[in-house]
């Protein structure tokens, strides 16, 4: 075996021994006899704009991808290749989101629960176990596990997180394209140098969280320099 060969094997062998790892809690899942074992996370709750998306993926056999990760973890590009993988070797899969008006009135916290129950909400087939990234979903009526860390911890939770953070990415693509002065595309409503600038010259779109305070402040300055301009032209 050539020192590339045993590198490449090397790498292999790591990458099995982690994917094997990641499996820990669905393989624990079903030695108690629950077959279809589903996962939940949800991606979007610190931007500045735009909804918040969640996905939940059911696998009855384990999802052994190469690269499967916390969608953190994973490159753009890699994310996008992994996603559709899941979406092949799910059982089941689904997507669901809260609007930024729902976020506005719920808060972040609850509008990103009611994504997460959307999105069970619509699977073909519904896990019999069900766990999630550290939240508890009390419309779901079978056992679950709220796992800290769970999409880094967990593959179908890891695979839930790609799936809701690729979905959310080409959302805010979508909206870069009918209203580009924000730059959604660039950092996907994420608060940058470049939106925080956006936002003091232009004010907030309807795809912005009113609520949020840096939104506010940008709002607040905006009226304040308005009203500056105005009274200098009285003035003048």
């Amino acid at each position: 075996m050539t020192p590339k060969q045993r590198k490449a094997r090397n790498a292999y062998e790591r990458e099995r021994r982690r994917l094997h790892r990641l499996h820990r809690f669905e393989y624990a899942a079903r030695e108690r006899g629950f077959t279809l074992v589903g996962g939940v996370d949800e991606v979007g709750r610190g931007p500045l704009a735009g909804p918040v998306v969640a996905a939940c993926v059911v696998a009855e056999q384990p999802l052994l991808i190469r690269g499967l990760n916390d969608s953190k973890q994973v490159r753009p590009e890699t994310r996008v290749e992994i996603a559709e993988i899941v979406k092949v070797q799910a059982t089941a899969w689904a997507v669901g989101s809260a609007s930024v008006a729902e976020i506005d009135r719920l808060n972040i916290y609850w509008a990103s629960i009611l994504a997460m129950e959307r999105a069970i909400a619509t699977l073909t087939y519904a896990p019999q176990y069900l766990i999630t990234d550290a939240v508890r979903i009390r419309s779901f009526a079978g056992p679950q596990e709220p796992l800290i860390h769970g999409d880094a911890r967990c593959a179908v939770v890891a695979a839930a997180s790609i799936l809701a953070k690729v979905h959310r990415d080409a959302l805010m693509v979508q909206l870069d394209g009918e209203d580009s002065r924000y730059g959604f595309a660039l950092h996907k409503g994420y608060s940058t140098a470049f939106h925080i600038e956006a936002l003091r010259v232009h004010g907030p779109s309807v795809h912005h969280r009113a609520n949020w305070a840096r939104v506010r402040d940008a709002q607040l300055a905006l009226g304040l320099e308005s009203l500056e301009a105005m009274e200098a032209i009285v003035v003048g």
